[in-house]
C-alpha cells in the first residue's frame, strides 16, 4: 500500500520509470554475449503486457484498496483493542478514566440536580435517585450491545454481498445523505468490501430498526424518541445556566434589592441569549458530538463533585475553599484538554490537527480530563478549608439535616 501511495503521487513518473526498468532488462539481455533466449522472451513479453498509462493507474489504485482489505479490522467486541500489548494497555486505562469522569460527572450535572427540586423530602430525594440510576443503567448497558449488534450485521449481512443484492436499507439511508452513508465499488468485482463501506456514526441507532427489518415508521419512532431527549436535556441546561446568571450572579452579587419583576424578565433574557450563543457555537461544529458531550461530563465532574460531596459529607469545608476548589479542578480540566485536543490546540496554539500529541499525562486522553481535576478539587478544597474559619454552627446544622433529615437540631 505505501509503494502504491508513493507512485500515485506522480503518475507520469512512476509509469515512466516502470517501462524504463523492463525497457533496460530487455535491452541487457539481448545485447549481452551470452544470450539466454528464454530470459529474453520473457522479458519481451513483460514489457509488451505493460499496460498503457491509464490502466497503470487503475492497477495502483486497486492495490492501495487491495491493501486496505486485507488488513482485517480488529474483533468488533474486543473490549480494550489495539495493535499490541502497549496499545491494549492505553485503551483500558482510557476506557476506566472515561467511565469514572461519566460517572462522577452524572453525580454532579447541574440540569440533573435541578430535578431533585420536585422531591418533597431528602428521603424521596433518595428514592428517585435509586430509580434514576436502574435507568440510566439499562441505557449504558444497552448501548454497548447494540453497537456490537448493529456491527455484527455489517460485518456478516453486507460484506461480501453482491451489489445487486444489497437490502433495501442501504439505499434508502444513501439518499437521506450520501456523506453518512456510502458503498462505492472500489474495484468494480461486483461484490461488497470492507474498505468499501463509510457509514457515520449518527444514522447508527437510527437505521437499527430497519437493519433489523423493522418498518420505516420505527425508524421515525426513534428519531422522535432521541429529539424529545435532546430538547428535554438542552430545556435542563438552558434553564440551569440562565437561572444561575439571573439569579446567583445578578440577584445576589449586583442587585440584592431588585424586584421579583426585574429578576423575571432577566431570568427570560439570559435564557435567550444563552440559546442563541449556544446555537452559534453548535453551528460552528467544532467537533464531534462525542468529545463534546464526554467533555461536559469531565468539567461538571471536576468543578462541581469535589465541593458537592465535600460540602455534605464534611462539615468543615468553607465557602472560599469550596469556590477555589471549583476554579481549580476546571482550569486543570481546561488546560490538558487545551495542551492535548487536536482542534482545541488549533484554536489557541495554531498547531495543524495532523501534528503529533506529545502532553499526555499517564496516556489519558483529553476527553477524560474530569480524572485529573478532581483529586485537585478536593485537595484543594480540604487545603483551605484547614486554613481559613469554619462555617458557622448554622451552616453546619444545615448540612447535618441534609446528610440526617430526621435529626432534630439541638437549639
Amino acid at each position: 500500500a505505501a509503494a502504491a501511495n508513493e507512485k500515485l503521487k506522480d503518475v507520469k513518473g512512476s509509469y515512466a520509470a516502470d517501462k524504463a526498468v523492463l525497457e533496460k532488462r530487455v535491452a541487457e539481455l539481448t545485447s549481452a554475449k551470452a544470450k539466454d533466449e528464454a530470459a529474453i522472451k520473457a522479458a519481451q513479453e513483460a514489457l509488451a503486457k505493460f499496460p498503457d498509462e491509464a490502466a497503470y493507474t487503475k492497477g495502483l489504485n486497486g492495490q492501495k484498496a487491495g491493501a486496505a482489505r486485507a488488513s482485517p479490522p480488529l474483533p468488533h467486541a474486543t473490549a480494550f483493542p489495539g495493535k499490541d500489548e502497549a496499545a491494549q494497555n492505553k485503551a483500558r486505562k482510557n476506557f476506566l478514566a472515561l467511565i469514572f469522569c461519566l460517572m462522577v460527572g452524572t453525580a454532579a450535572l447541574p440540569h440533573i440536580l435541578m430535578r431533585f427540586y420536585t422531591t418533597p423530602s431528602v428521603r424521596e430525594a433518595r428514592n428517585s435517585v435509586t430509580w434514576s440510576l436502574f435507568f440510566i443503567f439499562l441505557l449504558y448497558f444497552s448501548a454497548p450491545a447494540l453497537a456490537v449488534l448493529v456491527k455484527f450485521v455489517m460485518y456478516n449481512d453486507i460484506v461480501g454481498t453482491a451489489y445487486a443484492s444489497l437490502p433495501a436499507w442501504v439505499q434508502n439511508w444513501a439518499k437521506v445523505d450520501p456523506t453518512l452513508l456510502s458503498i462505492v465499488d472500489l474495484n468494480k468485482d461486483g461484490i461488497v468490501q470492507l474498505a468499501e463501506i463509510s457509514i457515520g456514526a449518527d444514522i447508527v441507532v437510527l437505521a437499527t430498526p430497519e437493519i433489523a427489518g423493522l418498518p420505516y415508521v420505527v425508524s421515525g419512532m426513534v428519531a422522535a424518541g432521541g429529539l424529545a431527549a435532546a430538547l428535554s436535556t438542552a430545556d435542563g441546561l438552558l434553564l440551569t445556566m440562565a437561572n444561575a446568571l439571573s439569579h446567583d450572579v445578578y440577584y445576589k452579587m449586583i442587585d440584592p434589592s431588585a424586584p421579583v419583576a426585574r429578576r423575571v424578565m432577566l431570568s427570560k433574557t439570559m435564557l435567550l441569549i444563552v440559546a442563541v450563543l449556544a446555537a452559534l457555537v453548535a453551528q460552528q461544529k467544532p467537533a464531534d458530538i462525542l468529545f463534546l458531550v464526554s467533555a461536559a461530563f469531565s468539567f461538571a465532574a471536576a468543578g462541581f463533585f469535589p465541593a458537592l460531596v465535600m460540602g455534605i459529607f464534611w462539615k468543615r469545608t468553607t465557602g472560599i475553599a469550596a469556590s477555589l476548589g471549583m476554579l481549580a479542578g476546571v482550569g486543570i480540566t481546561f488546560y490538558y484538554m487545551v495542551m492535548n485536543q487536536p482542534w482545541l490546540r488549533e484554536v489557541f496554539f495554531d498547531i495543524p490537527r495532523s501534528a503529533p500529541i506529545v502532553n499526555e499525562w499517564f496516556e489519558i486522553s483529553a476527553i477524560s480530563a474530569g480524572i485529573f481535576g478532581v483529586p485537585l478539587g478536593f485537595a484543594v478544597i480540604i487545603i483551605v478549608s484547614l486554613i481559613t474559619p469554619a462555617p458557622s454552627r448554622e451552616v453546619q446544622d444545615m448540612v447535618s439535616s441534609v446528610r440526617y433529615p430526621d435529626l432534630k437540631m439541638a437549639k
